[in-house]
């Protein structure tokens, strides 16, 4: 999910802990549990940072490590070690552990529900998780959790009621997404009659689709509205000849494949040599594949220049 609502459920999570009882009435601890949950709400995407050293290191390294099974265990520790010191409630370090660990998990949980995905298993498997569920905003959610948020810090709410009740309400949201997608997928295979791989994606309205499907031959994608099946496009697929396979071994290369799920590569001539398109057909968005590598070749097949990253302004959608 958004930076904004990972905080937010931070928060929300400090709120659900406060709702337990264990807290009690010690506000050190209160203070040190707040932001602990924050944090570890946003902890595995502490990862941005390497997009300092450009987008190739920021495609390869994003919610990989971070996310994976020994952080889940790491962030908490790190985390909540200083925070209980600082607050000197170290005898209350064990439950400052718990709700931080807490947080972790549900920031990898919710991302692991979006297109974009996550590598969760590492160090067993490094396959991309992608369940397709959610958008990377869901507007419902941050709604929810915000007015619950706002109800406890502004107005004094009950935390033993509001944040048992968002949580809820929250996993029979996620579990309707999953129902609603799961007969979206069906909907799609039964309009098309193709054999093949679906993938049906989210947008922030709730109604709104967008699904690709590949073929042996070929990619096709489209929209849906509603329980309306639109077919827009076609992309066949093309034999990696040699100008293609020049470029197999350039860096940012080799990060995309890392990533891409859904390769679709072309090649065109050029006054001085080629440029070979490389792009993710799961991104495809208003008839165009807004993210891959494009690189420039000359006669000899000698790399010129590479880019990766997104064929788009940062404020178009798709948002991933």
């Amino acid at each position: 999910m958004d930076t904004g609502s990972h905080l937010l459920l931070g928060v929300t999570l400090a709120g659900l802990a406060q709702a337990t009882g264990l807290v009690g009435n010690d506000p050190g601890l209160s203070q040190a549990l707040m932001m602990a949950t924050v944090a570890g709400s946003h902890a595995p995407d502490f990862d941005t940072v390497v997009r300092l050293r450009g987008i190739t290191s920021y495609i390869r390294f994003h919610r990989g490590i971070t996310h994976s099974i020994p952080a889940l265990f790491l962030w908490p520790l790190i985390i909540s070690l200083p925070l209980a010191w600082g607050f000197d409630v170290l005898g209350h370090f064990g439950l400052l552990y718990f709700w931080t660990w807490i947080a972790v998990v549900f920031h990898v949980f919710l991302d692991m529900f979006n297109a974009y995905g996550v590598q969760c298993l590492r160090p067993l498997n490094r396959r991309w998780i992608h369940l397709d569920v959610l958008a990377i905003f869901e507007p419902f959610l941050f709604v929810l959790h915000a007015a619950a948020a706002v109800w406890w810090l502004g107005f004094g709410g009950e935390a033993a009621l509001l944040f048992p009740a968002a949580y809820g309400i929250t996993l029979l949201y996620i579990s309707g997404r999953a129902w609603q997608h799961a007969r979206l997928v069906k909907r799609v295979a039964a309009v098309l009659k193709m054999r093949g791989v679906y993938h049906v994606i989210p947008s922030f309205h709730p109604f709104h689709w967008r699904f690709v499907v590949e073929t042996d031959e070929r990619f096709y994608t489209g929209k849906l509205e509603y329980t309306h099946v639109i077919l827009q496009e076609m992309y066949p697929k093309q034999q990696r000849d040699d100008i293609i396979q020049a470029t197999v071994g350039v860096d940012g290369v080799r990060a995309f494949l890392g990533f891409a799920q859904r390769i679709h590569v072309t090649w065109k001539e050029c006054q001085d040599g080629y440029e070979v398109v490389w792009s993710d057909v799961r991104f495809w968005y208003n008839c165009k594949l807004p993210f891959g590598v494009d690189v420039r070749l000359d006669r000899d097949l000698k790399v010129v220049h590479h880019r990766l990253g997104w064929r788009k302004k940062a404020w178009d959608p798709p948002f991933v």
